[in-house]
């Protein structure tokens, strides 16, 4: 598969998606879903799932592609645990809050290498 993290960090930088719909929509036409549904399915899932305390949206929605791809419970997370292992090893964390340097004012990431990262680490396991 051609690489589509430049595509899906287009889509945040361009702020027509957040980064959970960036990499769903991305990615939809290979999962059987159109953009709209897509757009849906990660509406509540942008900023750290909607407060920037959980988990990086781009990562949420690498889960949401692979468990629609795989169909697979257990292929499903045992993919998004190398995912997840993956972005801590290159980011330093997978709080949004943490990436983004609340608290902290050390930015680990900036959102669209946040959800370019996800999209690479997803297309390893698709």
């Amino acid at each position: 598969m051609d690489t589509r993290k430049h595509i899906a960090s287009e889509k945040l930088e361009n702020g027509t998606h957040n980064c959970a719909q960036a990499i769903i929509c991305t990615y939809a036409d290979l999962v059987g879903i159109d953009e709209e549904t897509g757009r849906n399915l990660g509406n509540a899932f942008g900023s750290g799932m909607g407060n920037m305390e959980g988990t990086c949206g781009a990562l949420v929605g690498a889960g949401i592609v692979l468990g629609l791809a795989t169909k697979d419970k257990a292929n499903a997370r045992k993919g998004m645990r190398q995912i997840i292992s993956l972005f801590q090893q290159r980011n330093g964390a997978t709080q949004c809050k943490m990436l983004k340097g609340i608290g902290t004012g050390v930015i680990l990431r900036q959102c669209t290498g946040c959800v370019a990262d996800a999209a690479e680490f997803l297309e390893e396991q698709l």
